[in-house]
Parts: C-alpha cells; structure tokens; sequence
C-alpha cells in the first residue's frame, strides 16, 4: 500500500512529504540530499535547539515583536520537542550542509506544524505560525547552531565528569586496599625498583581525578552563547534586547550560568570552545588507553606472563582453548578510547574550516563532541563496575617477581660501588640466581646487613 503524503512548497517549488510528518519542504529537500550515512541528531542537540526556540518565543512575545498567542503556541510545541515527544521527526543525517540550516529549519518546521496543531489548524499549511516569520523570529542558523552546540555539550559534561570521577575512587579504593602490597616496578617494560600495587593504582586514580578537573575547565567557556548575532554577528533583523532576555530564561531553566558571548562574532566564526573540550576528551581517552593497557600487562599469563593483578572473569575468551579468559574490559576501554581520540582529531579539523565569519563544520562538531562524552561515560562506569571494583592481587606473585628482579641490586650501590653491584648483578643474570643467593655467597656482607640492604620495604 502507497504511503500517504502531501504537498508542500518552499522558495523553490512543491516538494512531496509523508502526511504523518511534522517536518516540511526544507528538511524533506535535506533528507533526499544528505542520506549518505546511518548518523541522525543527538538528542542532545534536539534538546538543546527546543530550549533554544521556546525561550526566543517567550521574549519575542515579551518584547511585543510576536503575538502572544501565536508565541504561546511555539513555546508549548518546542516544550514538547524538550521532552522528547518528536525525536522521530529529526531525520536529517549528521553529513549535510555545515551551518545547520537544515536542523534548524527542521525544529522551525516541526514545531510551526506543531504549533498550528495545537492552535487548531491542520499541519502543513505554515498558518497562522510559520517556521521562518515566527519559530525563527529574531534569528539565523548561523546564530542558533553554535548556540545550540555549547547548551548541548555543556548540558552533557556533568555525567561524563561524575563517571570519571567515580573510575578515580575506585582506583582510590584499589590504592588503599593494595597499600601495603609490595611488587617490583618496571620502566622501559624491564625490572626497575620496589614499589606498592597501591602506588601504582594511586597514580591512576589521579589521572582521572585530574581528567575530571580538565573536563570541569572547559565549561565556562561552553557557556559563553552566539544567540543574538544572527547571520555574522551584527544581530541584524533581531531585537536588541531579544538575546539578554532568551539566554537568562535558558540559564534559569538549565540552572546553568549561560551568558551572551564576548563576541558574537567570535561566537559565530569559530568553535574553539569546541576544540578546547576535544582537547580534554582526548587527554581522558589518552589516559584511558594508558591504564588499560597497563592492567592487561600486569594481569598477563596468569601463568606465564606478570599475573600480579587478577581481573574480574566475565566471559570465556576463546572458541578454541578450554578456560582462557581475557581481559574484556580493558580491550573494550582500548577501542573506545582509540575512537574518541579519532573524534577529538575530526573536531580539531572541524575547528580550522571556519573561513572568515561562518565556521561550516558545525553538524559534524556536534556530533564528535555528544557522541564522545557518551561513549566515554558509559565506557567509565563499565571500567569502573564491570573491571576495577572486582580486581583483587596476586600478593605471592609479586612477591615472588621482586625476588628474582636483578633491580634489588639497586641499594648495593651505595654500599659496594655502582661497578661491584653492577658485577653482582651481571653474576646473578649469567647463573640464573636471585641477588640475594649471589650477595649471601659473596662473603662481602653479614647476613643481617644482606636482610636489611635487600628488604624491599625499605626501598618504597
């Protein structure tokens, strides 16, 4: 059976749309012109655009440039859009124009339709309320785009920084209960000197605590908002006062301290705030890829590799080899960093095409950035719940590694010489034997002093 559609027209013509649509001809042009990949708007950004067109309502209607009627009907269907009433109708892909025109004119399209619904009035018609006359009153893409972009992300940053925060006490957790664990260090992937399972898990828990304070950094500057500067920064065809009173609404409806930009034209031309945040996203995922990787290494073998940590089992590892297990969650976090720290390039190269006062990159800036920080909010709390809670140690393991590392000659150097200890060690390494057994058959030291200079607890 045919779907069912109508008509409707735009500056260039008729265009064919569903009937159950609430979008009209422009985002049906887009839709035709740009369905090259799988990616849609994030939500985010729908949220973010109906916060944006109900409170630009609200104060047009206030500043007597819109019909309160009319204003009260766009500010009820963009309240709709903000609850997640009308996701389905945003089907406009990630890959189209770079100001946003099309999803700006999807929500002007969607809510107008909506709007005339609710005053009575059938979709479709663009009357009473019009998508360009009344939902984009006093405003431009250019303007609303970038707007929509620093209330998205900044709306989005608080869960990921709770999630990072919440992996750094669990590393916090993990440092204080291995605490008194003693295990050889290791640089250059060779054995270097005594230290705690606890210290190296306390570095980990300030890495993150540290990726959160990077993270928190780049929110003032995400709160700084283009509203107001329509096409390059002027503010021309809006009300002077329209920004100021629309920005205070979105701050006390977000409880959020967002504020009009320092320029506007600034504002509008570039997405260094943007940049700013992929900078910290990709140190996060930096970060990430680091302790990942440094858990699968001490967790290796078990038996024949470091095997000084143990991770949780959550699953079989292989199809072929009866009880191998493997460490799924850091190979998770590992690929979900190297994706983020792909993102954070795309948007560092995003953030250069902005040619004179427009940047032209700004769906796929919005969509690196949302996509990222929920990736890497999921994925740190599964590191944290599925991965570092339930790590235990291997205290006889490290124990045993300590024993045999020729590192425990290092305190000898002081004792003997750097070229007598280096002697000791090179004897232990041809021999196959531990310092201890080499030094205690040396006669150079007393037995007491060989316990007290070889106590690995005395090195950390």
């Amino acid at each position: 059976m045919a779907e069912e559609r109508r008509t409707e027209a735009d500056s260039m013509g008729d265009v064919s749309i569903p009937a159950w649509a609430y979008w009209g001809a422009q985002t049906q042009r887009a839709v035709e012109n740009f369905s090259v990949s799988e990616h849609r708007i994030p939500q985010a950004m729908i949220r973010a655009l109906a916060l944006v067109k109900k409170h630009l309502a609200i104060a047009n209607a206030e500043l007597g440039v819109m019909d309160t009627g009319i204003a009260a009907a766009v500010r009820d269907a963009a309240g709709e859009v903000l609850r997640g009433q009308w996701d389905e109708h945003f089907p406009i892909d990630v890959f189209q124009t770079g100001s946003g025109t099309s999803w700006n004119m999807n929500a002007n399209e969607l809510i107008a339709n909506r709007a005339n619904e609710i005053l009575g009035h059938p979709i479709g018609m663009r009357r009473p309320v019009h998508p360009n006359d009344h939902v984009n009153r006093g405003q431009s893409s250019n303007d609303v785009i970038p707007t929509a972009i620093h209330i998205a992300n900044r709306m989005e940053l608080p869960g990921l920084v709770v999630a990072v925060r919440t992996l750094a006490v669990s590393f916090r957790r993990k440092a204080d209960e291995f605490a008194n664990v003693v295990k050889i260090g290791r640089t250059h992937l060779q054995d270097a000197v005594p230290m705690t399972v606890g210290q190296e898990f306390d570095g980990f828990a300030v890495q993150m605590k540290k990726n959160a304070e990077r993270l928190e950094r780049t929110m003032a500057n995400l709160e700084e908002l283009a509203l107001g500067g329509t096409a390059v920064g002027t503010g021309l065809n809006a009300h002077p006062q329209l920004a100021e009173k629309a920005i205070a609404g979105i701050a006390k409806e977000t409880d959020i301290p967002f504020r009009a930009a320092q320029s506007r034209f600034e504002a509008i031309a570039n997405r260094d705030a943007q940049v700013e945040l992929a900078g910290a996203l990709n140190s996060l995922a930096v970060s990430l890829m680091k302790i990942a990787n440094d858990l699968r290494l001490l967790a290796s073998g078990p038996r024949a590799a470091l095997g000084e940590i143990v991770l949780p089992e959550l699953q079989p590892g292989s199809s072929i080899m009866p009880g191998k297990v493997n460490p799924v969650i850091p190979e998770m976090m590992i690929q979900v960093a190297a994706h983020v720290i792909g993102k954070a390039a795309s948007v560092t190269t995003a953030g250069q095409h902005g040619p004179l006062e427009l940047n032209m990159m700004h769906p796929l800036i919005a969509h690196e950035t949302l996509s990222a920080m929920s990736l890497l909010r999921e994925s740190c709390t599964a590191f944290a719940e599925r991965c570092v809670d339930g790590i235990t140690v291997d205290e006889e393991r490290c124990e045993y590694w300590i024993e045999w590392s020729l590192a425990l000659v290092t305190p000898l150097a002081t004792r003997l010489g750097y070229d007598k200890a280096a002697e000791l060690a090179h004897q232990a390494f041809e021999e196959k034997r531990t310092i201890r057994d080499v030094l205690e058959s040396s006669g150079l030291l007393p037995a007491d002093e060989i316990a007290s200079l070889l106590d690995p607890r005395s090195m950390i």
